[in-house]
């Protein structure tokens, strides 16, 4: 089956491109999708527990987003440096003491690094803060303008924690504004536990403890499991033949307690629903390896899930809008068809609403 790329394209006018999170986590507009009927309805987030009923087990990613921006400058001309953290690769260990005279090991890093052309193997950034700064080493140029670089601190204490004091909020490159203190709270969900994420897992932005509790009381579980969201949930498809995309491989963990609740929910007939397309890719990952089963336990997936995809868990889907062409957009697609999908994202643009990661939801069932 060849899938088209120019089939999951729309038009969006770009103020409908949420810019800021609501004016209180819990108010965003909820549009409801019947899969199955195409029947759409518009609601608010609070009316999910009517929605579901009991037994459902929804499923959600408890990852923390790091503040994985860093800027600085160069050394030693002083020209400024921004670098975005995409994953991490392993401690350092080669002898580097000519340029690090703390003698910690540091970090090796892939990261997006700016100005691009100006920094190839050798050079050095510097990236500053009240309570001490990170330093940087370029060890080699990678494909799509990374770099594999090596960080460390002055005294050669954690680099995790230097990052969390600089750091800033990698909003993604669609929100048009600096990042400020506040984003550090609102573009992280209140599940958010294991630090490893340069993105949020956007549509567990909208709980609040008296929805989760809304929920349990209707006989509603919420299970979690963790999936580190890296650089590659922004990364463009390439290809007009959507098939011949690769996604990054992103490392998941799933709680033994998560996995036993829903593989008795899947035994029972009971559905299972993912908040997200994050925790849909993990749950869909072990289940494709293990006969339909989810294994508890740590894993990688670089599963790319699009229209002719087999879901063997899924029976919901809770998800934000996202942007044309996508590949969050074609696992939409894949879950509850195309024209289905387009026709309610047309009408979301119709009625007004808000876009992407600080914007609002739609459910799937």
């Amino acid at each position: 089956m060849t899938v088209d790329l120019r089939d999951f394209d729309f038009d969006l006018p770009a103020e409908l491109i949420a810019q800021e999170p609501p004016a209180r986590r819990g108010a965003s507009r909820l549009l409801y999708l019947d899969r199955r009927t195409g029947v759409i309805e518009h609601t608010r987030i609070a009316s999910l527990p009517e929605r579901l009923q009991a037994g459902d087990v929804l499923a959600v990613n408890d990852t923390r987003v790091f503040p994985a921006r860093l800027l600085g400058v160069r050394v030693p001309t002083g020209g400024a440096v921004e670098c975005l953290l995409i994953r991490r690769l392993a401690a350092a260990s080669a002898d580097r003491s000519d340029v690090d005279p703390s003698g910690g090991p540091g970090e090796l890093w892939e990261a997006l690094m700016h100005p691009g052309q100006k920094l190839r193997a050798g050079a050095r950034v510097r990236f500053p803060g009240p309570s001490g700064a990170v330093n940087g080493e370029v060890l080699e140029r990678r494909f799509y303008g990374r770099r594999a670089v090596r960080l460390w601190t002055d005294d050669g204490s954690p680099v995790d924690a230097a990052i969390d004091a600089i750091g800033h909020v990698p909003l993604p490159p669609y929100i048009h504004r600096p990042d400020r203190d506040d984003d550090r709270d609102r573009y992280q969900t209140m599940f958010a536990r294991a630090r490893g994420s340069v993105a949020a897992p956007t549509a567990g932005l909208h709980f609040t403890p008296g929805l989760v509790a809304a929920l349990s009381a209707r006989g509603i579980d919420v299970v979690t499991l963790t999936l580190h969201v890296g650089y590659g949930t922004f990364q463009p498809i390439r290809s007009e033949r959507v098939e011949e995309h690769r996604m990054d491989a992103e490392h998941f963990e799933i709680p033994g307690a998560s996995a036993d609740a829903i593989n008795r929910a899947l035994d029972e007939g009971r559905r299972v629903i993912a908040v997200g397309t994050t925790t849909t890719r993990a749950l869909e990952s072990t289940a494709a390896r293990h006969g339909g089963r989810i294994a508890p336990g740590p894993g990688e997936t670089d599963l790319f899930i699009f229209p002719g995809f087999t879901f063997r868990v899924l029976a919901g889907l809770l998800t934000n809008f996202h942007l044309p062409k996508s590949s969050l957009l074609l696992l939409v697609a894949a879950f509850a068809g195309r024209e289905r999908v387009l026709t309610a994202y047309h009408e979301a643009v119709a009625e007004r609403y808000r876009f992407y990661s600080y914007g609002d939801v739609m459910l799937i069932l």
